[in-house]
Parts: structure tokens; C-alpha cells; sequence
């Protein structure tokens, strides 16, 4: 299947439903089938190869995706935040790219507005009725840039038989109630998003759009809108939940759902947060922009029995990923490629029809196994719940031993006047890395450096307490909630005494 035939069992099946934007004034699944068919002609005529989505998320972004799809042109979203010079770079890779946006014109290829594509597509013109190219389900769908946070940032390639195994292997179509919307506030340049439009369409779901996140307008928008679905990375809920304590209210109550992913979230925000909105379902999702979204979910069951529990093993779930969704397989692998038991940390690797693993730049990454190493360190509990421990890359390696930041992080955050935390590798001349512990405490903490130093050598050995511990008012993250580890470390400038 792809992308195109997707939109056409949204068409058919969901026609007379708002699925875009606002009640009153959105898009129905008819209206959006109509504006991608009259977009795909525009890039047809245009000779384009690819179309770069330059701009804020809604309603366009929908519609260009799968005029994308019509036109059978891979469609590249990309983070408009980013320099000129850099723009301009990715832009550049392809032959002949068209840009839609409201932002900057590259140097290369062709742009047009985000009006005036609007007005090429309105739903009041006709669309041509020559037939449309059917794009193969092995060719490129999606096209997004790794985030770039230690490397220069990579094209990974979305196959369509990629995204649609996803949507197709997790989404009872037109299975979401008639008055069921989700609030989408993750950027257009993200693999949740592009996940977000096309199961939340097939599911019959409207999607209503917040451009730029502010946790008051996220919690007055759920409120106004009566959002029953949400989706955030864990910046945002830390920054819903801190709003909401402020306020002394408890989320929207016609929330039935909120999913987080992208990044871990701190165990004293997810805590809270289960506070607040105690009568929704929270789902954790994690997955790659190399998976096409979610490959283990921890769910609402999950979240609840875990809160409630006093067995250590079951409480530590929260801390999970949950457990490989029924299409993929997940295990962790020790250095000569085989299944580590359970407890015991490794590389997760993945396997399934969702799985691209592919980069322009660097062609197929999946070995002749079909396994695609995520490059994530991680273990399995004896029930088959999924820890992440985070990037291999962030391993820390002193004096020959190998440390796992997560494992650091875990404890500091026990600790009770620690908000959230971060550790990394700091170069040293002697031990080759010294742990730097990174500390966000909560308001009216004062707990000093020696304090946290004391606190983890008593629960872990000598070797992992921290060198440096800096206080900071936030962590670092990317716009899709990653921790920016690198600008942690030159806070560090000089070797601890």
C-alpha cells in the first residue's frame, strides 16, 4: 500500500468528516482527498522531485504530504527554525526541489508560499482529470533529517510500504467516535508528526493544530476545543504540569488519552502528571525516525498499575517503554549479536515491515538479518517490558570502565529535591571522561553539590559518583524534546579539583 491509497480509504470512508482544523471551519476527509489531487498537479507541472515543507504544522502540512504522495515526489519537512546557510545545504542534495513556506527562499530550486500553494490548491477549484503517477510502495514517501545533535545532520529515507505497515498494524480504521480530536503540538519536521496526520486521519480522528507550544494556550486549547487525544514530548508535559500546579487545576477532563515520547521524561513530572489528569490514559511511545514511529508502547493499563503498585518490579515499569508492538520485533543483543537474558544491558535492535533503516546519504543500514541496530543501549525485565538506557554514543568511559549515564540519572533523581537531571562524559586527561552531573532541583531546594556527590556513592560504587555537579534552571533540549548533552558539557570548562 501507500500513502495515496491510504488518503483514498480516508476519502471514501470519512468523507463528510471534519478532519483538519476547527469544527466549523476545517477540512472534511473529502475536502483534503480534493486539495491533495489539485496539489499533485501543481508539482507535476512544476517538474519537481521533491517538495520541501518549510513552515508552521496544520492543515498544509496534511495536504502537501499527500499531495506528495498524488504526485508520487518525496516529501521533505524541515525545521524552518534552522540558519539560511543551512536550509540551504539540505536543500541543495536534491536536483530539483520546490520549497513551500513562509520563511526563507533558498538559493536553490524553486519556492512558492504557503498562500499562494493555498490558493493552488483551494477546494473550490476542479481538478485536472489526467491520471496520476501510482508511486511503488518500495520508493522514497517521506524524507527527514536526523536531528543533527552530535553529527551533521543525515536524510533518513520513509519507504510508503514503511509508514503505511505502521498505520496499518496499529489503527482500526475509522475506529475513533465521531466527537474524538487530538491536539497536535509537536513540530511539522518530526516523525510524530508525520505519524500523527496519517493515523489520527485513519483513524477518523480530527486533528487540531497548536503552531507554536505554550503550556497556558495547550491546556486553554484542550479545554475549548474539548481535545479527547494529545500527543507532547516530555519538555512539554514537564512545562503542562508545572502550568496546572500553578493554576491549582487538574487537566482537561475530556482528555481520554495523552502519549509522550522522544526522549525520557522525568520520573517526578510523569508522577505528577498521572496526578493531574487521573482519569486519562497515558501512553509512552518510543520509536526512531528510522522505524516510522512507535515500536514499543507502554500503556494505559501499564501506567495505572504501575502508579499504584508497592512491588518494585512492577512500580519500575513507569520507567519502561513497555513492550514491542505485535508487528516488530525487539530484542537486545550482547557484542557478538546474541539475545541478552533479562536484566541485562545491550544493543536493541528491531525488525518488521515498518522498519526503513535507510539513509540518502548512506543507503540501507539493516543487516542481512533484517535487524536495524537503533544504536540505543537497553535490557528487558522477566515480564518483557523494555528499559531504554539512551545512545551508545552517550556512554561514558573512564579509566576503561564503561558507564551508563541512565544509570547515574536514575539514582540522582531519587533523590527528593531533584527535579530532573542529566549526567555526560567530560574529556579528562587522566580517566579520559570524568562524570558531570547536571541538576535541576525542585523550587526551594537546598541541596549542594556534596549532598548529591554523598547520595550517589551510597547507592552506587565510588567509580560512578559525579565529578562536577552544576545546577542548572533547565536542561538543553531540541524543539522534538531530545537532550542536548554537548551544550551540558561546555558548561564544564574547566577540570574538577
Amino acid at each position: 500500500m501507500n500513502l495515496s491509497m491510504l488518503l483514498d480509504i480516508v476519502a471514501a470512508g470519512c468523507g463528510d468528516r471534519v478532519l483538519l482544523g476547527d469544527v466549523e471551519s476545517g477540512l472534511t476527509g473529502a475536502e483534503l482527498d480534493r486539495r491533495a489531487t489539485l496539489g499533485a498537479h501543481v508539482l507535476l507541472d512544476a517538474g519537481v522531485d521533491t517538495v520541501a515543507y518549510l513552515a508552521d504544522n496544520g492543515p498544509d502540512f496534511a495536504v502537501t504530504l499527500f499531495a506528495a504522495a498524488r504526485a508520487g515526489i518525496p516529501f521533505l519537512p524541515m525545521n524552518f527554525r534552522l540558519a539560511s546557510e543551512q536550509i540551504d545545504e539540505i536543500v541543495s542534495r536534491r536536483a530539483r526541489p520546490l520549497v513551500i513556506g513562509n520563511g526563507h527562499r533558498p538559493s536553490h530550486g524553486s519556492f512558492m508560499s504557503i498562500e499562494d500553494w493555498s490558493a493552488a490548491t483551494a477546494v473550490a477549484a476542479e481538478p485536472p482529470t489526467r491520471a496520476l503517477p501510482f508511486a511503488a510502495f518500495d520508493e522514497p514517501a517521506v524524507l527527514l533529517m536526523t536531528s543533527g545533535t552530535t553529527a551533521a545532520p543525515k536524510t533518513a529515507v520513509l519507504r510508503h510500504e514503511n509508514l503505511t505497515s505502521y498505520i496499518i498494524n496499529t489503527v482500526e480504521f475509522a475506529s475513533a467516535p465521531p466527537d474524538s480530536s487530538i491536539l497536535v503540538s509537536v513540530p511539522p519536521y518530526h516523525i510524530a508528526a508525520v505519524a500523527n496526520v496519517l493515523s489520527n486521519l485513519y483513524a477518523g480522528r480530527r486533528l487540531v493544530y497548536l503552531t507554536k507550544f505554550d503550556a497556558g494556550a495547550w491546556i486553554d486549547i484542550a479545554r475549548a476545543q474539548a481535545v479527547t487525544n494529545a500527543m507532547v514530548v516530555p519538555t512539554m508535559l514537564a512545562r503542562i504540569v508545572d502550568e496546572l500546579t500553578t493554576r491549582g487545576e487538574n487537566g482537561p477532563d475530556t482528555l481520554r488519552t495523552l502519549s509522550y515520547g522522544g526522549a525520557k521524561v522525568s520520573p517526578t513530572v510523569l508522577a505528577n502528571a498521572l496526578e493531574l489528569f487521573p482519569e486519562t490514559g497515558f501512553v509512552n511511545g518510543y520509536g526512531l525516525t528510522e522505524t516510522a514511529s512507535s515500536i514499543a508502547v507502554l500503556g494505559p493499563d501499564d501506567h495505572r498499575t504501575a502508579q499504584r503498585s508497592d512491588v518494585p518490579e512492577v512500580r519500575a515499569r513507569l520507567a519502561s517503554v513497555g513492550k514491542p508492538l505485535p508487528e516488530v520485533t525487539i530484542e537486545v543483543h550482547d557484542p557478538d549479536g546474541r539475545p541478552c537474558p533479562p536484566g541485562v544491558e545491550g544493543d536493541i535492535v528491531v525488525r518488521g515491515g515498518q522498519i526503513a533503516g535507510a539513509y540518502a546519504e548512506k543507503g540501507s543500514l539493516v543487516d542481512a538479518d533484517g535487524w536495524f541496530h537503533t544504536r540505543d543501549l537497553g535490557h528487558f525485565d522477566a515480564d518483557g517490558y523494555l528499559f531504554v538506557h539512551g545512545r551508545a554514543d552517550d556512554t561514558i568511559i573512564r579509566g576503561g570502565e564503561n558507564i551508563a549515564p541512565a544509570e547515574i540519572e536514575d539514582v540522582l533523581v531519587g533523590h527528593p529535591e531533584v527535579h530532573e537531571c542529566a549526567v555526560a562524559g567530560v574529556p579528562d586527561d587522566e580517566w579520559g571522561h570524568r562524570i558531570a552531573a547536571f541538576v535541576v532541583l525542585t523550587p526551594g531546594a537546598t541541596t549542594g553539590a556534596s549532598d548529591l556527590r554523598q547520595w550517589v556513592r551510597d547507592r552506587l560504587r565510588g567509580s560512578k559518583t559525579p565529578s562536577d555537579v552544576v545546577f542548572v534552571e533547565e536542561l538543553p533540549t531540541t524543539a522534538t524534546g531530545k537532550l542536548l548533552r554537548r551544550e551540558l558539557v561546555k558548561l564544564v570548562a574547566t577540570p574538577a579539583s
